[in-house]
């Protein structure tokens, strides 16, 4: 245990999940440095938020609900949405005193003596009675594979990597998937390229109806209960359905919204369907989606056979000391809010329950 730091509560991630654990942390009593600390391998404030693609405008962004004890107000909606977050982001760390250690790579959380668990990063290891992980998912992009996706002589892109419509301008573009994602690449690169097509696995579900708070809590009530069982999170889309507004609307109408089956196989032209179909292509958007970055975690051996990690609440069922927020249920920005606080209250509990190691 030489040369290691020792805290009570690790934060491994600074994004939307991070930052809120870390506030109400501080609220509760719990002091930067000393008490706990904030891990974070990005190298700005930002969290996943710094590394989107300029076309993303401040004004294209659903859903992003603001900081516990922080508004985000007089946001310029024509903004890049990295610039108006980071920007944000990096305020209310210094508002709140988090003093966020970046960058910092978690490579693994062990078991230590005591009941402790060892994380160890690239700079050095601490020692914690808890752990909150909110490493989100940009950091693990999914990738599909199809036979012969090596020969393909255009070029692949994930969302991840997407430049903005502009670095697409005259090329042929086929767009894979059917989540938020794949419907607004399609949308804004359209004007731009040569050519559009828009395949998924199944057929898109549009969702006419306004989504309510009543609607919301069924979704996130859905996506609970694989947790819960120790399944693979999927994401809230995926059982809501996609909004049909006035961009969606014209998509339709103009074709560019016009969905074809996921194709068979890839070829060095493009793509092929078993029934004889080729599209031609000079790049292939993969809008697939990402998975949790939980790698770290596996020496805890957290998984379930489903695939999983099994949890209530925000904490790992296989053991209490590890919290994971922004994790399934609460992978969205108002869902990390509330997960942090819930986190926060357990862990406080957790750490009354259970003397310091002498």
């Amino acid at each position: 245990m030489n040369n290691v730091r020792e805290v009570e509560v690790v934060v491994v991630g600074a994004g939307q999940a991070g930052l809120s654990s870390a506030y109400h942390l501080r609220r509760t009593g719990f002091e930067p440095d000393r008490d706990f600390v904030v891990l974070d391998h990005s190298p700005a404030p930002g969290g996943a938020w710094q590394f989107r693609w300029p076309s993303l405008t401040y004004g294209k962004v659903h859903g992003m609900h603001a900081l516990p004890g922080m508004e985000l107000t007089d946001a310029d909606p024509t903004r890049p949405s990295s610039e108006v977050i980071g920007a944000y982001f990096d305020r209310y760390e210094r508002t709140f005193d988090l003093r966020v250690r970046r960058p910092v790579d978690v490579r693994a959380v062990r078991e230590g003596p005591g009941g402790q668990l060892l994380v160890e990063t690239s700079h050095g290891t601490w020692a914690t009675r808890a752990l909150i992980n909110a490493t989100g998912t940009w950091d693990r992009p999914f990738w599909p594979r199809y036979p012969g996706q090596e020969t393909f002589r255009g070029r692949q892109l994930h969302t991840a990597q997407y430049p903005g419509p502009e670095a697409l301008a005259g090329l042929r573009v086929v767009v894979v998937g059917g989540g938020a994602s794949g419907t607004q690449h399609l949308l804004e690169i359209a004007p731009y390229a040569a050519a559009t097509t828009w395949v998924t696995r199944r057929p898109p579900v549009w969702r006419e109806e306004p989504f309510d708070e009543n609607a919301g809590r069924e979704a996130v009530a859905l996506v609970e209960e694989r947790v819960r069982q120790g399944l693979p999170p999927r994401s809230v889309v995926s059982v809501t359905g996609l909004p049909l507004n006035d961009a969606i609307r014209r998509g339709l109408e103009d074709g560019v919204l016009d969905r074809l089956p996921m194709f068979d196989r890839i070829e060095p032209e493009g793509v092929v369907w078993d029934d004889g179909r080729r599209v031609a292509a000079d790049v292939i958007l993969w809008a697939t989606g990402f998975r949790p970055v939980i790698e770290h975690l596996s020496p805890l051996r957290l998984r379930e056979p489903g695939g999983g990690i099994r949890v209530e609440g925000t904490r790992a069922v296989a053991d209490p000391r590890i919290h994971l927020v922004g994790y399934g249920p609460s992978a969205s920005t108002i869902g990390a809010n509330r997960a942090g606080r819930a986190a926060v209250r357990d862990i406080r509990r957790l750490l009354a329950e259970e003397p310091a190691a002498a």
